[in-house]
């Protein structure tokens, strides 16, 4: 019996007691035909929707491992069932459409739907869909307090881009960091997350158009899971994920639960995460900064922003706390009257990199959606070597006419 590529047969316990529901016969048999190669599963067709949604809620949860809906046959009716059903938790709903609707989608997975499959159905889908869904029953955890979830979760690494002033940089900074990991780590999961409210434009200097977006994750982070972060991501071409910040105006505020919680879920699923987050001053308060964070702390050579460096840094736990890299970012030796000595008393710390001073090289990056990585300029090789010396890679041999840029 085929089982879709597990390595062992202990993930299929207890055969899956599976409902089918569409009024519809044609929707109703391709969603029980793309079960046939399903190892594991009971199935049993239901025609119609009882006018009772009470009922029938509370004999779906009672009777059913998972449900299956035909969201195309009363989409407002089948929100309202999915509701009922995952209303304390627990309910395990898939649902399938030909609507390429993301409006709709989002409002399936906020009511509580585990899964969302775009219609022609595919066996190979919606196994992957169920062994997802039978992964959480045997996985379901118990209560455990949020220090405990976030050691257990936190498998992957996390990387948190964070300026010392607007304008510093830190955006081409995080995302070009992004995409040279990406390159260089092809056997690891990168994902970028712009947390870079209200004006975050990392997808956009990538070339990307997304229609989902962080306030997507954030405002639905009571149903957030790996699997619902995966249907949120827009792919680049260097292998690189990014969760993009909103194409509009954010007009919400999340909260630090919320964040920890995006956080979290992220790095379940991902080998490095990458967090552009701008000026903002509440991921500390939202996610514990560990000796398994790195903080690349973005500033350049001016007193405003030496200033505001320093007390960053200070904000930083000595004992226990996150690995801090400093970056002076445009860095043109001696242009700004300021020296090493200088820098180092205002930072308290040593300066890790020196960014070259590159407009031209980042500007053709703005224009054109190509990553500085793409050329082999001093300042994409800057940031090729601090993605290697950070992740603890081979750093590549400077270029003699690169060596008085980076590192000190």
């Amino acid at each position: 019996m085929s089982n879709s590529g597990q390595s062992s047969d202990s993930i299929w316990t207890e055969p899956l007691s599976i409902a089918v529901i569409s009024p519809d016969d044609g929707r109703r048999r391709a969603a029980i035909s793309a079960l046939d190669k399903f190892p594991n599963g009971k199935i049993r067709e239901f025609i119609s929707y009882p006018p009772d949604v009470e009922s029938i809620t509370r004999m779906l949860k009672k009777g059913f491992d998972v449900v299956i809906f035909d969201l195309d046959s009363n989409p407002e009716y089948t929100i309202g069932l999915i509701e009922k059903i995952c209303d304390d938790g627990s309910g395990n709903v898939i649902v399938y459409s030909e609507t390429v609707d993301p409006g709709l989608m989002v409002r399936c997975l906020r009511a509580g739907a585990r899964e969302f499959l775009h219609t022609p159905l595919t066996p190979t889908a919606m196994t992957e869909a169920l062994e997802r869904v039978q992964t959480r029953r045997l996985n379901m955890p118990m209560q455990e307090t949020e220090d405990d979830i976030q050691e257990k979760d936190a498998k992957g690494k996390l990387f948190v881009f964070q300026s010392a002033k607007g304008g510093s940089g830190v955006t081409t900074l995080a995302i070009n960091f992004a995409v040279s990991l990406a390159e260089q780590c092809h056997c690891q999961s990168t994902l970028l997350i712009d947390l870079n409210f209200p004006l975050g434009d990392a997808a956009l200097n990538l070339g990307l158009r997304s229609l989902y977006s962080t306030a997507n994750a954030l405002e639905n982070a009571n149903r957030l899971d790996s699997h619902f972060l995966s249907s949120l991501l827009v792919p680049h071409s260097s292998g690189l994920s990014v969760l993009a910040a909103p194409s509009e105006m954010a007009s919400f505020h999340p909260t630090d639960e919320a964040l920890g919680t995006l956080l979290r879920v992220a790095l379940e699923g991902f080998e490095y995460v990458v967090v552009d987050a701008g000026s903002r001053l509440d991921l500390q308060s939202a996610y514990r900064f560990d000796p398994s964070v790195t903080v690349c702390l973005v500033t350049q050579l001016g007193i405003p922003e030496l200033r505001n460096a320093n007390r960053l840094i200070r904000t930083l736990p000595v004992d226990g706390g996150p690995r801090l890299e400093v970056i002076v970012n445009r860095f043109d030796a001696g242009s700004e009257g300021i020296d090493e000595g200088h820098v180092a008393k205002a930072l308290t710390r040593e300066v890790r990199w020196k960014i070259p001073n590159d407009y031209a090289a980042v500007r053709r990056m703005q224009n054109s959606a190509k990553p500085l990585t793409d050329e082999d300029t001093p300042i994409a090789r800057a940031i090729r070597q601090m993605t290697q010396s950070i992740c603890g890679q081979p750093v590549e041999a400077e270029k003699k006419k690169a060596r008085r840029f980076f590192p000190f």
